[in-house]
């Protein structure tokens, strides 16, 4: 059971719609958290928001698209009357997946604001309150990704990396105020959005993790940062970890074409 003393009694999940921002949120509500849910699209918003209004929960629903200039002031007056002690981002997504000198540099800024930007916009403004109260809870949800490069992913990869050096760093600076931060790294996970994309879930070498399961790890393992890597994807983290980077990443290049499908 999430501690509602020292994390809420109100928390925010950016993404918070679908897949394990869902489950994040059915989670708290069952342990007597009050939610704002963001999302862009209302109806799955909506959906997620009545079913942890089942569970007890005052919820907020803000459907707003994380990219727009304005996000941030929404979320921010969307709390303003609220304590807020516990922020899960779990908003991060690769919306563009060409080649690096296919698109143009917007497409990848893109992926830079909403992975980092909005990210540490966020943090801060929440994380200042937290500090002041001397209790607190952020949750950075992350990606094996961020573990090597990728083919059509050199920006996410990138971003996903900063996010756990984020993590690390933040972990440093908020635990003497007692505010706990996490970085919480997934891998191959059933969710909507990865099931949109027609990953292959049987493919062999792979751990294919539920939402709810890695919802709850991150939940429990709050207190234990600066990182944790959830579902069984520890040694896969750590072997991507080594200093061959050739190796590794042209290892981690086959693997991912059999996820996708992709031709060599």
């Amino acid at each position: 059971m999430t501690d509602l003393d020292k994390y809420g009694p109100w928390a925010v999940i950016a993404g918070g719609s679908e897949g394990v921002g869902a489950e994040f949120a059915r989670s708290l509500a069952r342990d007597g958290f009050n939610l704002l849910l963001i999302a862009r699209k209302p109806g799955p918003l909506e959906e997620t928001a009545e079913s942890c209004r089942g569970l007890g929960a005052e919820v907020r629903t803000l459907s707003v698209d994380l990219l727009d200039a304005d996000a941030t002031s929404r979320i921010v007056e969307a709390t303003a009357d609220v304590e807020v002690g516990l922020l899960i981002y779990n908003a991060g997504a690769s919306t563009c997946n060409e080649p690096f000198l296919d698109a143009d540099l917007a497409e990848w800024r893109k992926i830079i604001d909403l992975n980092m930007t909005r990210m540490l916009e966020l943090t801060q403004h929440f994380g200042r309150q937290m500090a002041a109260r001397s209790r607190g809870g952020i949750i950075l949800v992350g990606s094996l990704s961020g573990y090597m490069g990728a083919v059509r992913h050199s920006v996410y990869a990138g971003v996903k990396a900063f996010s756990r050096m984020f993590a690390e760093s933040l972990w440093l600076e908020l635990r003497e105020h007692g505010v706990d931060v996490l970085e919480l790294v997934l891998g191959v996970t059933r969710t909507p959005a990865m099931e949109r994309v027609g990953l292959k879930f049987d493919t062999p070498g792979f751990i294919v993790n539920e939402p709810a399961d890695v919802a709850q790890e991150g939940l429990d393992r709050l207190g234990d940062g600066p990182v944790h890597v959830a579902g069984g994807n520890a040694d896969r983290a750590a072997r991507n970890s080594g200093p061959d980077r050739a190796r590794i990443v042209l290892e981690s290049h086959t693997a991912i074409q059999r996820l996708t499908g992709a031709r060599p």
